[in-house]
């Protein structure tokens, strides 16, 4: 089905995206995903608005893959939408039966409608022919939002912890032991904060969250009753053409508003031992992953362990790229490398199988991924971290948080670094000042 563009001439400031997120919000599928003006976040965009589904998938784990490639061949359009972690359950005899508090499918995507791109300096409406004429209408509503404010106030919520500190260290010394006895090298080991009973505005909370992160993978999805808010700093997986890219971050640092002494822990965190090992095994996994599908001899480390500076945390990132057959299904590449290997371990079926008995909480939406389909099959994934899940229904407010637990891992060091990581999201639900 083809659709129309209309472009018009308008800079990107911080007023016409808050415009775009109180337009969508009339509507029940909304994704709007921003780069806050990093390089490389969508390659020909620098922020995405998709809403109203014509068509959607959602499913559980069970054949999910397969009914997504089916999906997406069909619709033969753009598709946004998310990929849940427990969706490992599809791609190995693996479970997932630990407490979920959120009740988000495993798999959810749908065919907007309407997109609203902004590129090149320029945004851009691209419309279904069913919607086409409101094309000049939805724009002349979108500025007049500029100036409008955005409902509800700073939140005040009281925040619990699933697992407490030394409950926590504990099952760090369990994971130290598999470790120990060669049971797997190195594991993602993450706990869940959460609040019940509690109604938040989601959008108030994406614009507090991003005007304190700014990351380069920033995410609003609104999917009926469920959100996620997201400041992903990391991308799982983009294809583009034949090319295909991973961007592993493993290696946390936290920012001082001294200069000297914020350089001094850039640098640091470049030259630590523990954090380029915790990097340079998931390369390998990555590595490993991408060579499934892979052409002979096209897996290469384009950047290794490289610090890149965000404004809350430094992290060291690496980027793995592959090249894959013309005709090579693209969900296939994602089932060949789901769910990412910085969000499991190595080797990682061992890992995500200690991962389970471990943890206390179902992840779901929760380091697994979203993004977008191209109508030519390429599409670009983030990792869902740095993250406020939401089930409206159910009352029910989530974030959880994560480490790499290595054979040089200290229990206490990670509990600060998964405090350092919730520090955004508790601010901004209003479990920390």
């Amino acid at each position: 089905m083809k659709r129309t563009e209309t472009f018009y001439d308008i800079p990107l400031d911080v007023s016409l995206k808050k415009a775009l997120l109180l337009w969508g919000e009339q509507h029940e599928e909304v994704v709007f995903l921003d780069s806050n003006e990093y390089v490389q976040r969508h390659g020909n965009f620098d922020a995405v608005l998709a809403v109203d589904a014509l068509t959607a998938v959602r499913t559980d784990a069970h054949n999910a893959f397969e009914d997504l490639s089916e999906y997406r061949r069909i619709t033969n359009d753009w598709i946004f939408g998310y990929l849940a972690y427990d969706l490992k359950n599809d791609t190995e005899a693996l479970e997932s039966e630990n407490f979920d508090g959120l009740g988000f499918p495993d798999l959810y995507f749908f065919q907007p409608k309407k997109i609203i791109f902004y590129k090149s300096g320029k945004l851009v409406f691209s419309y279904l022919p069913m919607a086409d004429d409101e094309i000049e209408e939805d724009y002349h509503k979108i500025l007049a939002l500029r100036s409008a404010s955005v409902p509800g106030k700073a939140h005040d919520i009281s925040i619990k912890l699933r697992v407490h500190k030394e409950a926590y260290k504990q099952k760090v010394e369990e994971m130290l032991a598999h470790i120990h006895r060669g049971d797997i090298y190195e594991a993602n080991f993450c706990q869940e904060f959460y609040a019940e009973d509690t109604e938040i505005v989601p959008l108030r909370c994406y614009l507090d969250l991003n005007a304190i992160s700014a990351p380069p993978f920033a995410t609003y999805l609104k999917l009926e009753e469920l959100y996620l808010v997201s400041a992903s700093p990391e991308r799982y997986l983009k294809k583009s053409g034949q090319t295909v890219i991973s961007q592993p971050i493993k290696g946390t640092a936290r920012r001082s508003s001294d200069p000297e002494e914020d350089n001094r822990l850039a640098v640091q965190l470049k030259e630590d031992e523990k954090e380029r090992a915790e990097n340079v095994m998931i390369v390998d996994l990555v590595r490993n992953d991408l060579s499934r599908m892979a052409l002979k001899g096209s897996v290469q480390v384009e950047e290794l362990c490289e610090v890149y500076t965000f404004k809350q945390v430094h992290q060291l990132i690496s980027t793995v790229e592959a090249m894959v057959a013309e005709d090579t299904d693209p969900v296939a590449v994602i089932k060949n490398t789901f769910p990412m290997g910085s969000m499991t371990g190595a080797p990682k079926i061992s890992a995500m199988k200690i991962i389970e008995s471990l943890e206390s909480t179902k992840r779901g939406l929760y380091s697994g991924a979203v993004g977008y389909f191209t109508p030519q099959g390429d599409f670009d994934l983030n990792v869902i971290i740095r993250s406020i899940l939401y089930n409206s229904k159910r009352k029910y407010v989530s974030f959880s948080v994560g480490s790499a637990i290595t054979a040089a891992s200290s229990p206490e060091r990670e509990y600060e670094e998964c405090l350092v990581k919730a520090r955004a999201m508790r601010q901004v639900l209003g479990g920390e000042s």
